[in-house]
């Protein structure tokens, strides 16, 4: 399954600095959720469900991702 991002409205965090590479993300219809590499925003997007990115979204409030 293909999704159009054509018209996708991408964006970075808030705490991104304006030379930092980092991920966009774009909310979608259906309340799908599109992540990219702002290094190469022409390559393929991660898409996820809602459910999906309210487990990542939980998963980076509780650190669950920390380098060691």
């Amino acid at each position: 399954m293909s999704t159009d991002l054509s018209t996708a409205v991408w964006f970075k965090s808030s705490r991104s600095g304006p030379n930092q590479d980092c991920v966009e993300v774009a909310h979608l219809d259906g309340g799908m959720v599109a992540v990219r590499d702002s290094k190469d925003p022409t390559a393929a997007a991660l898409i996820f469900a809602p459910g999906e990115w309210d487990a990542f979204t939980a998963g980076v409030k509780g650190n669950e991702f920390t380098r060691p």
